[in-house]
């Protein structure tokens, strides 16, 4: 069983208990369901909104993803998210330079940032065998408190200690053709920057030498380093590349969907994207695809319980229960065969009975 058919049945199995839960919470579940696809996909602005909520999702995803191919588990984009957008957010902040120039800067700024957070676990890995679960969640909380002090002391609102100065206007991705284009929605150039990265990473991975060498790191780290390949740096630059993406999808949050940084919140989406992966089978299509979906339920939970008292959460435990799914998905695979087997055996079973009453 490919892998899309197994995402494809943690979204249906996942879908199917969202719906018997609201059942027994005395609610229409085809009411329920109507209204959370409305709410993200009504109109052009909620279209566009479902796209800007998914776009941190598809770079924190693909983030993780990357690392998975490469045989690391990054559970510090949540970390590398939140350092990418204060990178980039500094420099927004302080350069007064025309957009054209300030914006490539401002990404370029909060890849750098990000993947220079995440080289420190590589390094550790690589050096001194570290495990990169353990050092990328501390890193998370190094970086939360980093930005928790530097905000309130270099960049502190005009009327909020717990926020960054407002954006300008021109160090933001937000622009108003396109907010326009989807009737006022918040969806802003961050979504074609995680659309081309998808598409790049896919390229490093699929069609690439360092693509492949990076795999096979993943796959076999002793047997690739047999066959002369460096096994340390493909460690460092893998959890350079994924901490990159992350620190994108910082740009994207807070230059695009917001206009500061607020201290004292470390991203869910850094969190999320774990999820995103595992739905999307760690490949880069299927990343952009779970990430959209994830958009969707989280742009249409409001709308579902505003129009039918449907608490919000049952999106939260819809997506807990498809990541379930998702996780467990071998476990759906042996029971197929399974099934598959047994009908096999009876189907010769039958024929055999039905040559020996001849």
């Amino acid at each position: 069983m490919n892998n899309s058919v197994k995402s494809l049945l943690a979204v249906v199995f996942g879908l199917i208990a969202g719906a018997l839960l609201m059942v027994l919470t005395g609610h229409n579940p085809v009411e329920g369901y109507m209204y959370l696809i409305q709410g993200g996909l009504k109109n052009p602005e909620r279209i566009g909104n479902t796209l800007a909520t998914a776009t941190p999702l598809i770079l924190t995803g693909l983030s993780v993803a990357f690392a998975f191919r490469t045989g690391l588990f990054n559970i510090g984009a949540a970390g590398q998210m939140l350092i990418g957008g204060f990178a980039a957010t500094a420099i927004g902040l302080s350069l007064n330079l025309p957009s054209l120039i300030l914006l490539p800067l401002m990404v370029i700024i909060g890849f750098i940032g990000g993947a220079l957070w995440a080289v420190i676990p590589g390094f550790l890995k690589a050096r001194y065998n570290v495990h990169e679960v353990v050092s990328t969640i501390m890193m998370n909380w190094t970086a939360y408190w980093t930005v928790y002090y530097v905000i309130p002391a270099y960049f502190k609102g005009t009327s909020l200690e717990t926020e960054s100065r407002q954006l300008p206007p021109e160090a933001m991705l937000h622009q108003q053709w396109l907010s326009d284009l989807f009737q006022g929605s918040y969806i802003n150039l961050g979504f074609f920057i995680a659309v081309i990265t998808v598409l790049l990473v896919a390229f490093l991975i699929n069609k690439t030498t360092l693509g492949y060498e990076l795999k096979a790191v993943g796959f076999n780290r002793h047997a690739a380093e047999y066959a002369g390949i460096a096994v340390k740096r493909s460690i460092v630059l893998s959890m350079f590349i994924s901490g990159g993406i992350a620190g994108l999808a910082g740009v994207a949050q807070y230059t695009g969907n917001a206009s500061s940084i607020q201290i004292g919140i470390l991203p869910t989406q850094g969190f999320d994207g774990i999820a995103v992966a595992l739905l999307g089978s760690n490949t880069p299509l299927g990343v952009l695809m779970s990430a959209l979906f994830f958009g969707l339920l989280y742009s249409g939970r409001g709308f579902m319980n505003a129009m039918t008292e449907i608490p919000p959460e049952i999106a939260d435990t819809i997506i807990a229960i498809i990541i379930y799914f998702a996780a467990t998905s071998i476990l759906i695979e042996r029971l197929l065969h399974k099934l598959k087997v047994r009908r096999a055996a009876n189907k010769k079973q039958g024929e055999q009975d039905h040559v020996d009453n001849a």
